[in-house]
Order: structure tokens, then sequence, then C-alpha cells
């Protein structure tokens, strides 16, 4: 089967979400992953988990999520005979990615120049918080830091309560599709021209660069969102956007349609002195409010297949688990499974690009540290005493389970 990065090496650094999460999507199009690891405890997101709770006894879901399609090898970055046998690997890569803090791998040797001296063409994707210079440098660029400084978490929630951020890592993963981004359209401008580059990625540009609607909207029209006490959607919206409850105390979420289509299948008569694009947004917690008490005497079910039927557009508020059992989730086939060594049969959500000729499959689990590293370095020349003395020496570990 055809890979489209098939041929392409990444020399991966990275730790935690966001560069891990890039080089997973480019191990999925078939980029040989080497992910350096530190020797010992591995990469930092093996040590973290949710709800106190370990796949399989032992394995982290954050670093099972992120790190399938890729070989570890485990070494100790501050060894000079480690930093010999990386910059003679460096030779064959095609990329290096890391998001350590500006400047860590550079005072270690492994920064772009330190990379650009043994190979020309290579390709060095650095992510970060904040960008590799500035005032905010030194500061920790972590995801929900990054939601409340760039606009977002003061655009979420309730007006009468403390803003929310979201429930997930949407900057960290945000940056990780600009690290891709960034990474391809280098490999492309490669192909053309011979030449390496270096990329920087950061959080907070990435972030505001997603919310850049919202940034037109605010320093152009002179005007600040405010959000609503009742949790419209959106702080910029007008009734009836947003989450409404059923009698059963299931949620629909009502996005946009005819706000007369609305009520009269709600059979609400009473809420037509509202029908005017200005009323519906000066007024909008009080029409929530109003539409709310008409939705709650519908059962879930029943008031889905009402909206729908008009081309209201709205949508079932399912959790977690029940959105992976939805019928179109299923039919996109977008949750699978791996075999983990130790964590057994891991259950995981696919590749979501779908090509036709060079398609994403999942063919690795997730590494445990280093387990790949006898594999690697023999792949480059060392031979099996070489191998066994960086292991004897600490510089490098080895878990092949």
């Amino acid at each position: 089967m055809n890979k489209a990065l098939e041929g392409v090496r990444i020399l991966d650094f990275s730790h935690l979400l966001q560069g891990p999460f890039a080089t997973q999507l480019l191990g999925d199009m078939g980029a040989d992953v080497i992910k350096v690891e530190r020797a010992g405890a591995g990469d930092m997101f093996r040590g973290m988990t949710f709800f106190a709770k370990w796949v399989g006894g032992s394995e982290s879901p954050n670093f099972l999520a992120w790190n399938r399609n890729k070989r570890s090898i485990a070494l100790n970055l501050k060894s000079r005979k480690v930093h010999a046998i990386l910059m003679e690997m460096a030779k064959s890569a095609d990329v290096v990615v890391q998001n350590f803090r500006p400047g860590v791998l550079a005072k270690l040797g492994y920064g772009y120049e330190d990379f650009k001296a043994v190979n020309p063409r290579i390709i060095y994707c650095s992510g970060s918080g904040y960008g590799e210079e500035g005032p905010y440098v030194e500061r920790p660029g972590q995801d929900m830091l990054i939601q409340g400084l760039a606009g977002l978490i003061a655009n979420t929630g309730r007006g009468d309560q403390a803003p929310v951020p979201a429930g997930a890592g949407l900057a960290d993963q945000i940056g990780a599709m600009n690290m891709v981004y960034g990474i391809l359209s280098a490999l492309y401008y490669r192909e053309k021209t011979g030449k390496g580059q270096k990329i920087e990625v950061n959080l907070l540009a990435g972030l505001l660069a997603h919310l850049n609607q919202e940034y037109v909207a605010v320093l152009n029209l002179g005007e600040d969102f405010v959000r609503p006490n009742s949790g419209i959607g959106h702080p910029g919206m007008q009734a009836p956007f947003g989450i409404y409850e059923a009698k059963d105390g299931g949620y629909i979420s009502i996005a946009m349609s005819p706000f007369k289509t609305l009520y009269e299948v709600l059979e609400a008569p009473q809420l037509a002195v509202y029908d005017d694009l200005k009323t519906l947004f000066d007024k909008r917690d009080e029409v929530f409010d109003k539409v709310n008490a008409e939705t709650k005497k519908f059962a879930t079910q029943d008031l889905l297949a009402r909206l729908l039927a008009v081309d209201i557009w709205c949508a079932e508020v399912k959790d977690i688990r029940r959105a992976a059992e939805d019928p179109q989730v299923k039919h996109m086939g977008m949750i699978t499974s791996y075999d983990h060594p130790r964590g057994g049969k891991v259950r995981v959500v696919a590749p979501a690009v779908k090509m036709s000729e060079t398609p994403a499959t999942i063919e690795r689990p997730a590494p445990l540290v280093g387990q790949h590293g006898r594999e690697i370095l023999a792949e480059f020349g060392l031979s099996k005493d070489e191998i066994a003395a960086l292991e004897a020496s600490g510089d490098m570990t080895v878990d092949a389970a």
C-alpha cells in the first residue's frame, strides 16, 4: 500500500501534546517517526493520566492518544556520545520536530544551526508557547493559559458566572495542525529548490489566527463581546443560538433557523413578539429562557425529529461514550483500536483525513520507552557492542516488554 509520506524520516524530540500530535499525523501518512525520548522516564506525558487510572494498569491514555505510528529511542541528550550519534542520524533525516522551551535544545547542541551544519536540507520545526523571543518567552506555554491570553476563555460561558475554558486542549491541537501545515509546505518547497528551512510555530499565534473572525469583528466594529447570562452559544450571536433542555434531561443544540419556523414547530405562537433581529440580540437572555421553557415540553428524540423535519440547524448534545456510538461516527469508522504490549486493546480515534491513493493507517501502537532503540541504532550502523555499551552507561534505555 502506498504511503503519502513514505521515505520521509522525522527525528521527533517533542513531548506532551503539541509536537507529538503533529508527528503522529505525519506518521499516519507513512513518515518514519523516530521519537527521541529522555533516557529513563521518557516523554513527560507517560506520567500523566485522567481519572487517576491507567490503561492496562500502567499506560497513560494521554500518551497513547498522540504517539502511535512511531518508533521510540530513549537517550541522554546531555551525553556527547549521544550527540554524535544523533547528528549522524540527522544526515539522513528530513525533518526535526521539537517543542521544548526556547533555547533549551540549542544549549545542548540540537538547535537549527547544529542540524543544518550536518544536513543543509533539514527542515527544523520548533513549537513553543509564545514564540522564541519577547516578554513572555520564559513563561510556561500551557494550553489553558493560552486560551485565556488569546481571548477564547473570555468569550466562553455564562455572563453571570466565571469564564470557562474549552473542554479539550484546543491551543495545543491547533498548534499541532500548524506544525503539520508548515512541515508539509516546507517539504514541497524543498522538492522544488532543494533547500531546507526553520519553521517556528507557537500556541498563542495559532489560537489568535483561529479567533480571526472574533478579532475582525471587535477591532473593526467598535464593539466588545459580552457573554449572555443564558449561555447563548457565542457571545456575538443573537437568540436562539445555544443549547436547550428537553423533557427527559437531554439537550439539543440549535444553531441557525428562521425564528418564526422555530416558534411554530414548538407550538409557541406567543414568541412571535421577539421575531426581529435586533430584539433577538438585545433580549437574547429573555428569548433563551422562553424558548428553553418550550423545548422542555418535548422528549429529546421527539424534539430533534421536529426540528430536523423543518430544516432547523440542530443536533443532539452527546457525551463521549454516546458520541462514539453515534451512527455517523460508526459509518465513518472513526473509532478503531490497536494492540499495545501492556495496555492491551486500546480504543482510539482513527485518522481523520481520507485519501484515495495513499490512505492513512495505524501500523504501530504507541511505543514503550526506548522500545526501538536497538533496532534504530543498528539501522544507522552501530554494532551490537556499541549499542550494549550505550545501555550499560545509562545513555540509552530500552523497555522492550
